[in-house]
Order: C-alpha cells, then sequence, then structure tokens
C-alpha cells in the first residue's frame, strides 16, 4: 500500500439511476461528477433494468472525467471507495464490480461503503466546523431517519420511517397532481411561485418516539384530490401551486416536528440534514429557524453534496483508509444495509 500524507480516493456512487465518481486528495474534493439518467421519466420512477444498463455505459466515460478534471493519473490514486448499498442490487452491482476491478489492476485497497452514513458524511465537505455528538435528519426518496452521530465512525439510527419516505411522499404527490418525475423539485418550484399560504390543511400522523409515516399521508392527499376532482375537473389546475405548497408544508413539518423531538429529548446541540430532499430550500430554511427557536447550531451539505453523489463516498472512504478499514474482492453489495 502507498504510504504518504498526499492521499487520493476515488469514489464510485451507483446505488439508484446516477452514475458518479469523486476523487478526493485527502478531506478535500477535487472532482465530483455526475451523469444522471433522464430515461426514467416517462415511466413516473426508476426501472431498475434501465437503471443498471445505463450504468454500465456511463460508468467508465465518467470515471474518465473525474481524473480528468481532478488532473491526476489512476497511478496516484491510494484506494478505489464504492457503495455498497442500499439501494438497487442491479445497480450496486455495476458499481461494485467496476471498483473491484479498478482495485486490481491498480493493486491498491477496496474500500465499502454504506451510503446512508456517507450521506451524513457530506456534511463535512468544505466544512470543519462541526462538532460531536451531532444529529443528523437524513432524507431521500429511499430514507427517512434521524442518526445519532457519536463520531466520523459512529453513528446510531433512533428514528426513522416506518413505511414510506418524505422524499417518496413528494413524488407519489407530484404524480397525483400530473406532474414529472422526479416530483420533489417541481413541487417546490411550484411551490415557490404559489401566494405562500397554506390553503389546505392535510394531517399530520401521530406516530408515538421518533418515528416517521408517511403513507397515512399519501392516502390523504389522493382522497382529498379525487373528492374535489369530482366537484371541479379543473381543480388541479385551477389550485396547483397552493396544492404543492400546502402538500411540502406538510411534509416539511412532518420532518422539523420529529427533530425537534429529537433535539430534546437528547439535548444535543449540533443539528445536521442530509439527503436528496435536503436540497429543498424551503425545508433548509425552516431547520435555519430552529437555531434561535432552540439554541442550538445546524448544518446542511451544498446542494451539490444534498443529492445522491460519489463526493461524500469518497470522503467516507478517506476516513475508513486513515483506520485501514478495506474489503476483500469477494465482498458483495447489499441492496438493504443499515447502518
Amino acid at each position: 500500500m502507498k504510504q504518504n500524507k498526499n492521499i487520493f480516493i476515488l469514489g464510485i456512487e451507483s446505488s439508484c439511476d446516477d452514475t458518479s465518481v469523486a476523487i478526493t486528495h485527502n478531506n478535500k474534493v477535487i472532482s465530483n461528477i455526475v451523469s444522471s439518467q433522464k430515461i426514467h421519466q416517462k415511466f413516473g420512477g426508476v426501472v431498475p433494468e434501465l437503471a443498471s444498463r445505463s450504468h454500465q455505459n456511463n460508468i467508465i466515460p465518467v470515471v474518465s472525467n473525474a481524473l480528468k478534471i481532478a488532473n491526476i493519473h489512476q497511478s496516484q490514486l491510494n484506494a478505489i471507495a464504492f457503495t455498497r448499498g442500499p439501494g438497487l442490487l442491479g445497480s450496486l452491482l455495476v458499481g461494485t464490480s467496476f471498483a473491484k476491478s479498478l482495485s486490481l489492476a491498480l493493486n491498491i485497497p477496496l474500500i465499502d461503503v454504506n451510503h446512508m452514513k456517507a450521506h451524513v458524511i457530506a456534511n463535512f465537505i468544505n466544512n470543519d466546523n462541526i462538532s460531536f455528538p451531532l444529529l443528523c435528519l437524513t432524507v431521500s426518496g429511499g430514507h427517512t431517519q434521524i442518526v445519532f452521530v457519536k463520531s466520523i465512525y459512529e453513528m446510531e439510527i433512533i428514528g426513522e420511517t416506518l413505511d414510506d419516505s418524505a422524499g417518496e411522499a413528494f413524488d407519489k404527490s407530484a404524480k397525483m397532481l400530473g406532474l414529472k418525475y422526479p416530483g420533489g423539485p417541481i413541487i417546490e418550484k411550484m411551490a415557490n411561485i404559489s401566494n405562500k399560504e397554506e390553503k389546505y390543511t392535510f394531517p399530520e400522523p401521530k406516530i408515538d418516539g421518533l418515528n416517521f409515516s408517511f403513507s397515512g399521508l399519501k392516502t390523504h392527499i389522493s382522497r382529498f384530490i379525487k373528492k374535489e376532482k369530482e366537484k371541479n375537473d379543473n381543480f388541479i389546475k385551477n389550485n396547483l401551486n397552493e396544492l404543492c405548497f400546502s402538500i411540502q408544508k406538510r411534509i416539511i413539518s412532518i420532518l422539523i416536528n420529529k427533530l425537534i423531538q429529537a433535539i430534546k429529548q437528547t439535548n444535543i446541540k449540533n443539528v445536521a440534514i442530509a439527503g436528496g430532499v435536503a436540497s429543498n430550500k424551503y425545508f433548509r430554511n425552516e431547520i435555519k429557524k430552529l437555531e434561535k427557536e432552540l439554541n442550538i447550531k445546524t448544518f446542511s451539505p451544498e446542494i451539490q453534496y444534498s443529492t445522491d453523489n460519489a463526493a461524500m463516498i469518497a470522503l467516507s472512504g478517506y476516513y475508513k483508509y486513515l483506520k485501514k478499514d478495506f474489503a476483500k474482492l469477494d465482498i458483495e453489495p447489499k441492496a438493504r444495509y443499515i447502518i
């Protein structure tokens, strides 16, 4: 294994429908390339088989581009980090297989990374001011979790969704409104051009403890829309922006209220958000408000590091490299992979 102070890690992220490759120099990101798959939009969601095929087509040019942007040669790499899971198994297999091959060809260590831990660690990209312990609310299309972060290496889930994720609630609500996939960014855009008033009040699920539930909310929204359309066929068209604002407000308030409960329960003063939904600016503003209300410090990743990206995989790989926490070549991806 190469021994020097200039540690270059190449990270590969392929858990869903984005092929991403990044390179870190020590704890700094020097390139982060993301190739998004547009093919899924017409299906209203990610088609696993199409996703894995696209990863196969994209991964070599994305790796080449990442190396070019970083201005380094592959011989300078110290290790290859990759997303082991959770995610779509076919997509994970592409990234895992390529990482193994590159590790073997270059004779450098292989490092497996938990995708959800990496989302938490995304907060540390270009930010050295976060203290422990830390609470992180991680919200994406597949997961909604409150994570107790003792250190970079020690994390524990203290609350999670019992059914659907917040990201899924955004996407399914968008589909009910006739909007394209992915629905979250479109709902945010429509909400921003509304009158910013909660015209429709949707219920907040009463779930004990720090866990979440969004299936009941989705059902209520579906029934409400169906009922109103029976009265007026143009209901959605005439009220689209206000519907988007009301839906966004309720999903975010569910997240915020559970986070407040976790803060009071743990008395932790450092709080972060992560995951794709963390790119929502309304969500970020609501989190920021908690600083004065609860006398806490809040953190959020840069927008480009909130959605799926390889920078968080490479940085996670760097910290594991320091511990010499390497994987064997017979390692397999895991569709379900708990922190």
